[in-house]
């Protein structure tokens, strides 16, 4: 056995998962779909298989996603990651969620290097089928290399091919609008698992497992937390981070601190029960060193920190920070419920969002 063999089944065998989901992972190593020039480093030139052989394959088989392209195959003086290989752990878990059985006919939105396509190809089996759609020329045709002797039929597309039926999709990029044209060949029973966030700048696009609910519409649960690249045909340009060479209109200390909000991926559960806000964790100088802190902002210039030792300021018009300390005490007086106990309703013809759980629902305009 090789080193990157055993390195694949050490990766495998740290899976939590079914036997079959095993099986399947086991027999599509990762190093056969990860292209020679990966992205480890958000600044800087591109890792080169050949050039450090030992910190490419430390880098494939980590626990993370492998970044594969950065700045849709152009350049940069940062790194933004346009493809990647997702983290093998969660793959599982969608695939899981998507309830993958043999037979059944999956879309997959994002082939990515292939890996998930091929690992779902094993899992439908001969009687199966597996289309998956890539937006970018270059990502899907390396793809169908890699997947040759396969059965999974790559489609360079931004859509979906029209009239075929699908009894699961799996996307691998967040959206906050799901198109139509997905539920459109979802049979009656079956499931879109789809990372989704607000904005293009959300903090996180945890993952959702949603089934009809009408022609238009579908609604299910919240199942993990996740962040995924944002489908190429929804981005957003974010614009300046809230707050900058702005004037503080007035200072509070709330009885959290920024730090208690990053426990347990809480910054995502007020991310669904704050519609309209953008919000996530930043870093600024503090304390003679640097901290985390929560930063919040809305399109009407309103913005907001909260900082490490509970103090808070920001100003505009909209009281970001009491929108914060709300929420939080809804929270906090529910018992800090998990990500789980949240909903997503998507009306996809109106491209209107709900997010609900049993004490409390937000509408999202997406």
């Amino acid at each position: 056995m090789t080193d990157l063999q055993r390195m694949h089944s050490d990766l495998v065998g740290r899976l939590d998962v079914s036997e079959s989901v095993r099986v399947a992972f086991a027999d599509h190593p990762r190093h056969r779909f990860i292209p020679d020039l990966v992205w480890p480093d958000i600044q800087g030139l591109p890792l080169i298989r050949s050039a450090d052989p030992e910190r490419w394959a430390a880098y494939v088989y980590d626990d993370d996603a492998v970044v594969t392209q950065a700045n849709d195959g152009g350049s940069g003086a940062v790194n933004h990651p346009s493809s990647s290989s997702s983290a093998p752990q969660l793959m599982a878990d969608m695939i899981g969620a998507a309830g993958i059985e043999p037979g059944m006919r999956v879309l997959e939105i994002g082939t990515g290097t292939g890996w998930n396509a091929a690992i779902l190809s094993s899992l439908v089996g001969p009687t199966g089928s597996v289309t998956s759609l890539e937006i970018d020329p270059k990502v899907a045709g390396r793809a169908s290399k890699r997947l040759t002797g396969t059965p999974v039929k790559v489609v360079h597309a931004a859509e979906p091919p029209t009239g075929d039926s699908y009894d699961a999709v799996i996307a691998t990029c967040a959206v906050s609008r799901v198109p139509v044209s997905w539920l459109g060949g979802l049979s009656p029973e079956g499931r879109i698992v789809v990372p989704w966030g607000p904005s293009s700048d959300s903090h996180a696009s945890p993952v959702a497992v949603l089934e009809k609910t009408g022609p238009t519409s579908a609604a299910g649960p919240f199942v993990c937390e996740a962040f995924f690249m944002r489908d190429r045909t929804q981005r957003v340009p974010s614009g300046d981070f809230p707050g900058m060479d702005c004037e503080s209109e007035g200072t509070r200390v709330l009885p959290f601190t920024a730090e208690d909000l990053t426990e347990d991926d809480r910054v995502t559960r007020f991310m669904l029960m704050l519609p309209g806000v953008r919000l996530g964790v930043g870093m600024r100088p503090f304390g003679g060193g640097v901290g985390s802190i929560i930063y919040l902002g809305t399109p009407d210039g309103s913005w907001a920190y909260l900082w490490p030792d509970g103090a808070t300021h920001g100003g505009g018009p909209t009281d970001l920070v009491e929108r914060l300390r709300a929420a939080h005490a809804l929270l906090a007086g529910e018992g800090w419920p998990a990500l789980t106990e949240f909903s997503l309703e998507a009306d996809l013809a109106e491209g209107a969002c709900r997010v609900t759980a049993p004490f409390g629902s937000w509408e999202h305009s997406v």
